[in-house]
């Protein structure tokens, strides 16, 4: 397997979150192959057309003379390919995207780059508004009509990584299905219902994800729609 093709959605976000976008890989162009066409030769032509795949100490010395480094990635037939500050081919030859003013949509997710309250600029991971919206509206229609055990595993087999904004996205769904609850005298959904814990993936040589066989009538497939 090369070292840019990432198997999991989930070691993919991670991935570009973690080890592109954190490490200053703030310019990027996205794309999709098409299904006629070998993802192997996309990979072969733009690796050799833009030389991504460099050694840790040949980037060192590209940033210190003023020079952008690109990493690529691509999951199925998805790519993306990231730039940092510098001078480089890719910006005069690619219509390319700010990640801190126009985040990534990748599969449910929408991952961005935003300052923080130390100043500094962090990756953020979060569901994109269409995907949040759609699984808040599906807990607001059960919210009354499940049994709180039954609830409680659905918010905890929801398919989406707690990253720290999605934590707050989750809570905040959770927060609204108990207001719902409360007033009708049922018991509310504990906090402990939800995944708040993200456990790191390995981004390469990893297996095809599982699919979710339980509660398949929440009606949004946070892994679909690359």
């Amino acid at each position: 397997m090369n070292n840019w093709n990432i198997q999991t959605i989930e070691a993919f976000v991670q991935q570009l979150a973690v080890g592109c976008i954190a490490h200053g890989y703030w310019f990027y162009v996205i794309g999709t192959i098409p299904s006629g066409k070998s993802p192997l030769a996309v990979d072969a032509k733009l690796v050799d057309r833009y030389g991504p795949e460099l050694s840790r100490w040949t980037r060192a010395r590209r940033k210190r003379a003023g020079l952008a480094n690109l990493r690529y990635m691509r999951h199925g037939h998805f790519f993306v390919l990231l730039a940092t500050h510098g001078e480089h081919t890719f910006f005069e030859c690619e219509p390319f995207h700010d990640v801190r003013r126009n985040p990534i949509r990748f599969a449910g997710y929408s991952i961005g780059c935003g300052r923080g309250i130390d100043g500094r600029w962090h990756a953020s991971v979060r569901m994109d508004l269409d995907q949040y919206r759609t699984l808040k509206g599906y807990f607001l229609e059960v919210a009354a009509k499940m049994k709180v055990e039954d609830l409680a595993l659905v918010f905890h087999s929801i398919p989406v990584e707690p990253y720290a904004p999605v934590r707050r996205q989750l809570l905040n769904i959770l927060r609204a299905v108990n207001r719902i609850r409360r007033p009708a005298g049922l018991q509310e959904v504990p906090v402990q219902a939800l995944r708040l814990r993200r456990q790191p993936c390995r981004v390469f040589d990893v297996p095809e994800p599982a699919v979710f066989a339980e509660h398949k009538q929440i009606p949004v497939d946070l892994h679909a729609g690359i």
